[in-house]
């Protein structure tokens, strides 16, 4: 497979992308054209199809796979593909992580990194409802693949395993530190913080916030279906639950980040450190993978860090 990392200008190239994007436009003349863009797991490019109305030219919209010939050119600096045939792929036929980005690390094994925090619990209260999601089979593969953002951090298949599985790690590194903390509820909160991302985003390739995402929103989504779990579990402890209700709601830390109720637990204020903390250095590792080693050049400003940034000096 030639991955849109590997292209390079003059060449023509025949292979199947994921149209990540679609429209149609009117040039100055007044003839219709498609302007897309493309995806693999290596990045995007930008497409055009300026003969729409060619035979070689099938049917296809957003998000499906297609097998495009064309030829790479470059316009304005950038690498663009003048696109001369497109014949739409079925999904069964090809294999979603050469189209998608993916986590670097083995997401089963994460998983299974994950999971066994839980044999460690030794309230069993929380060792059952965590048991009851997280040894679910069918909720072990969507969350699996599920991403943890539309793009901010971790927004790639294996994201929501890798960011809860640091959060976890962090959180349990804060109980060595500050015993008072109460590790198995902690840990329980942190594992379920963003149990809500899996009703927030669409599943890939889309990505994409869901009705009930843009209305709710992950943080009280995910409130509500551990307190469906915890009602289906017979002379669950109110006052565990409430704690537990509690670190999910204020897990964002403050008012103006989403979070209903600020932290007013300990392990409340450790949940949104923890969390804070493995976004913010997930940002920055995206933000700078792209700037080779040894360059000290500033970025300019990124507005998700709202600062200029730069790698460090070896």
């Amino acid at each position: 497979m030639r991955y849109i990392e590997t292209l390079r200008e003059g060449e023509r190239i025949s292979e199947v992308y994921l149209c990540r994007q679609k429209q149609t436009f009117l040039t100055k003349a007044g003839k219709p054209y498609d302007s897309l863009l493309l995806q693999d797991k290596t990045g995007t490019l930008d497409a055009k199809i300026w003969d729409v109305n060619s035979n070689g030219i099938e049917d296809f919209d957003s998000l499906d796979y297609l097998y495009i010939m064309g030829d790479v050119t470059s316009f304005q600096g950038k690498l663009q593909l003048n696109i001369k045939r497109v014949k739409r792929v079925e999904e069964s036929s090809v294999n979603a992580v050469d189209y998608l980005p993916v986590s670097e690390h083995d997401i089963p094994q994460m998983y299974r990194e994950l999971t066994a925090y839980i044999g460690q619990f030794q309230n069993p209260w929380l060792r059952k409802l965590a048991e009851s999601f997280f040894l679910d089979a069918d909720f072990a593969e969507q969350f699996q693949f599920h991403s943890a953002a539309k793009s901010v951090h971790h927004g790639f298949v294996g994201g929501l395993a890798e960011h809860t599985l640091h959060v976890v790690q962090i959180c349990d590194f804060l109980c060595k530190l500050y015993p008072m903390l109460n590790r198995d509820l902690l840990l329980t909160a942190a594992m379920f913080h963003d149990i809500g991302k899996l009703q927030e985003l669409s599943k890939f390739p889309a990505n994409d916030y869901t009705d009930d995402g843009q209305l709710l929103g992950h943080i009280v989504m995910g409130a509500m279906k551990v307190q469906e779990h915890i009602d289906a579990i017979e002379g669950f402890p109110k006052r565990t639950a409430t704690e537990l209700i509690h670190c999910i709601l204020a897990h964002h830390g403050e008012l103006e980040y989403g979070s209903p109720k600020k932290p007013a637990l300990m392990e409340a204020v450790a949940l949104s450190f923890a969390d804070n903390s493995d976004a913010k250095l997930e940002t920055m590792k995206e933000a700078l993978s792209s700037v080779p080693a040894g360059n000290l050049e500033w970025q300019g400003y990124n507005r998700l860090m709202e600062s200029n940034i730069r790698r460090t000096g070896e």
